[in-house]
């Protein structure tokens, strides 16, 4: 666990696995932390070296007032990246993430080998949907939606197992400000130009009963990138590296050695 303190925000980061591997980076989505992917790690291929960090407003990381810009959030991860001497890296991004990762790419080719877009889209919803989400957690905090949040991220399955208050616990322990602020950066990206414009090797993941970004959307948007690849894991929800972790980490490990990143 250790703080990068840049100009104007300080990021919470982790590395694991081998500091001379090849990079990997993960970026998690709204309402969680680093910890959203901890459950595949064992999964993965030896000799990676691992990146994860909190993105603005979530876990460790700086919640700085809102409203945040997509920009903001993408120059983060670049300037992280850049403070760990990191190049040629596969970039791994669920929901915000995703869009971040997206933007990454266009922005910063160095830095970006391959994709895997989890969970994501090139546009996530609509101003109305964003804007009542900030509207409520304005005048009830972030827990005025953790109930109906859990029933679109997870599955009927995995929603009988006890394990979802520890998932409930995080998001709703997620900053006001951070929630808004990223809430407004989802509002207002979209990035079906650009990211058509992407021409590298590009994996989309989805969960057959995502109801935050279902399947065909994920396609859609994975359908923009030429050569692309789209995986479904079936009886998954949102984060399917919660649900099925072993699955995802296979799905991820598989990637890698066809990009020849391992």
């Amino acid at each position: 666990m250790q703080i990068a303190n840049f100009d104007k925000i300080r990021l919470h980061y982790c590395v694991d696995g081998d500091h001379d591997g090849a990079p990997v980076v993960f970026i998690n989505s709204l309402g969680t932390d680093m910890r959203l992917w901890k459950p595949i790690l064992p999964y993965l291929p030896k000799g990676l070296r691992i990146i994860r960090y909190d993105v603005r407003g979530h876990g460790l990381s700086d919640a700085p007032t809102g409203p945040y810009a997509m920009g903001a959030l993408i120059s983060d991860a670049e300037q992280l990246l850049d403070h760990l001497g990191v190049q040629d890296a596969i970039v791994v991004g669920l929901s915000i993430g995703g869009l971040i990762a997206q933007g990454l790419a266009v922005k910063r080719m160095d830095l970006v080998r391959a994709l895997v877009l989890s969970n994501t889209a090139a546009k996530i919803g609509n101003a109305s949907i964003w804007d009542d989400r900030i509207s409520a957690v304005k005048s009830g905090g972030v827990a005025a939606l953790a109930e109906a949040t859990m029933q679109r991220w997870f599955s009927k399955d995995y929603l009988k197992k006890p394990e979802v208050v520890i998932w409930q616990n995080l998001f709703e322990r997620t900053p006001a400000d951070g929630y808004i602020g990223c809430s407004h950066a989802i509002k207002g990206t979209d990035f079906y130009t650009p990211t058509s414009g992407l021409r590298l090797p590009t994996l989309g993941i989805a969960g057959s009963e995502d109801g935050a970004t279902p399947p065909d959307l994920v396609r859609e948007t994975i359908d923009l990138v030429p050569g692309s690849r789209f995986k479904m894991i079936h009886r998954a929800g949102h984060l399917p590296c919660v649900e099925q972790p072993e699955t995802y980490g296979a799905l991820l490990s598989d990637f890698l050695q066809e990009t020849g990143h391992v």
